[in-house]
């Protein structure tokens, strides 16, 4: 593995200056191949995204992994191009890997997609739905998921700027009532627009009152306190009831609908205060899913048509609730989960694309099954891991005398 410099700009990438036209090739890079002597079998995958998001260190962890595949060829499509570029002068590749963030052309990359006709690891309308909290309560419920009880709050906005209620309101200091549903405090407020990350959570008089105000993280801060006790009243809304967890919130990432890894954070409405290790990463905790959670990661994944997917699950009273879809997200600091993820999505390309192209590609190197066993109840359990202690059986003797005293002394 090559050495990268940490400080490339979007606008160059290994010293080499990018033309308008022009697509990072990692395989250059890696391989030192040269085009005019590639094997036209290679299996080019697309990277499509904003750069800061290429560049950050678990994107290029994975994409130099997933390189070491022999037919695989990545290109990173420069920024310049996405975004100033039309798409019929974009790279032709056979799997798009493509996600949105702030500032994205997805509508453009979807154009592309119609045009060129890609294999999708992360499904590009379901993207759409995902920037959408209505949108995803809606397909957690027919997907049969749970979710915290929510009610939506809607309003207009008028010509003269004035916000018009559509939906019934009735607001008491202890509880909102909302179109006949009534949520008492604490409960957590949530802009419809899954950009906008300012959630607040309000608490009943009996705590103090007050709201905790979250925001994306600012140094060591997620969220603030303060005194302010009544419901915004500038955009529309969706209204969750409070579940009571141990101070922390599970965050969970799948790799397809059959890897999922897990890690636990304190919660941001605990006290706002990040925990940060010597590094100054935030503070995660390994996390085992059980079975049920395994069974909402596989719908989460399918049912959003998102193979590398993030989401936020909150346990409560012996139960798992999904409060959170992000869509396309990586585990942090996790060698372990850079070595799975490019391996899953290595294979998963070379399952679909290997057969079109006469590319070898044995069985023996294809992800073997979940491993389950059988148990005494006839149901099926995943065995995850064999634990042997072993000790010699020679003893030494030991030159000692034990007897029993009875002085107090």
């Amino acid at each position: 593995m090559t050495e990268h410099n940490e400080n490339i700009k979007p606008d160059e990438y290994c010293g080499e200056s990018l033309n308008d036209d022009e697509d990072v090739d990692l395989s250059d890079d890696l391989n030192g191949s040269d085009d005019s002597e590639e094997d036209p079998r290679f299996i080019t995958v697309g990277i499509c995204a904003q750069w800061k998001k290429v560049k950050a260190k678990p994107m290029e962890e994975i994409l130099h992994r997933l390189e070491q595949f022999e037919y695989i060829r990545i290109i990173v499509f420069s920024e310049l191009m996405i975004q100033e570029k039309p798409i019929e002068e974009w790279p032709i590749c056979l799997v798009l890997i493509s996600f949105h963030s702030k500032g994205f052309p997805l509508a453009k990359t979807q154009q592309y997609a119609r045009l060129r006709k890609p294999i999708l690891i992360n499904d590009l309308d379901k993207q759409w739905d995902i920037m959408d909290r209505i949108k995803v309560h809606e397909i957690l419920n027919d997907a049969g998921i749970a979710q915290p009880r929510y009610g939506l709050l809607r309003r207009t906005l008028h010509a003269d700027g004035i916000w018009k209620t559509l939906s019934v309101v009735n607001e008491q200091d202890d509880q909102i009532e909302i179109d006949g549903e009534v949520f008492h405090k604490p409960f957590v407020e949530k802009p419809v627009s899954a950009e906008n990350h300012d959630v607040y959570i309000y608490f009943p008089s009996s705590a103090g009152g007050g709201s905790q105000r979250l925001f994306r993280k600012i140094g060591s801060r997620s969220s603030v306190y303060t005194s302010e006790n009544s419901i915004r009243k500038d955009g529309s809304y969706i209204y969750e009831e409070f579940m009571p967890t141990d101070g922390t919130d599970v965050k969970v990432y799948t790799v397809g609908a059959e890897y999922a890894h897990a890690e636990a954070r304190k919660s941001p409405g605990l006290d706002g205060k990040v925990e940060r290790d010597e590094f100054g990463k935030e503070v995660r905790y390994p996390v085992i899913l059980r079975a049920d959670e395994k069974l909402i990661a596989m719908k989460i994944c399918l049912t959003f048509k998102q193979a590398v997917c993030g989401f936020d699950l909150l346990r409560a009273e012996g139960k798992s609730f999904v409060c959170d879809v992000n869509g396309f997200s990586f585990v942090k600091n996790s060698t372990k989960y850079y070595d799975d993820c490019a391996s899953i999505l290595g294979h998963m390309i070379m399952r679909q694309v290997a057969p079109t192209l006469s590319i070898p590609y044995p069985l023996a190197y294809q992800a073997d099954d979940p491993p389950f066993v059988p148990t005494a109840l006839g149901t099926r359990m995943e065995l995850r891991c064999v634990i042997a202690v072993i000790r010699h059986g020679d003893r030494t003797p030991k030159q000692k005398m034990k007897m029993a005293v009875l002085n107090p002394l």
